[in-house]
């Protein structure tokens, strides 16, 4: 099994401050980690749930594909991130498996992981990111 457990779910938001005072006053939560992601036009705030995190991600330009999404679909869930120990051999084996890469390779991602993402067409309508930490 490559899949280790969910690492996050991520949900596209307008205002990311507007959207971290929401997931404070209606469940007490807190940001345990927020970063800005140059190379992906994004700010994200990470919501620690148990092992896993509820990452609110907003757009830092109009071309980022956060931006795209909620211009084409509206504010809501993104994607899912699957952690997992050796991301390009996960990214290799769902390929094999018929799955479309939008990364050829794993990259850098945010908190310092290793990512990849699979696009929705080839994983039942699901944008996955692959994490590896």
């Amino acid at each position: 099994m490559l899949l280790t457990e969910i690492d996050h779910v991520a949900i596209a938001v307008r205002d990311l401050d507007a959207a971290i005072a929401y997931y404070a006053e209606a469940f007490g939560a807190e940001v345990t980690h927020r970063e800005i992601v140059e190379s992906d036009g994004v700010e994200e705030a990470l919501v620690k749930v148990a092992e896993s995190y509820i990452q609110l991600t907003a757009a830092t330009r109009p071309d980022s594909p956060i931006a795209k999404s909620i211009e084409k679909r509206g504010e809501g869930l993104h994607h899912i991130g699957y952690r997992v120990d050796n991301c390009a051999e996960a990214l290799a084996s769902m390929v094999a498996a018929g799955a479309t890469a939008i990364d050829k390779e794993p990259r850098p991602g945010s908190r310092g992981t290793t990512v990849a993402f699979v696009h929705p067409k080839g994983s039942f309508g699901t944008l996955i990111e692959l994490v590896q930490e």
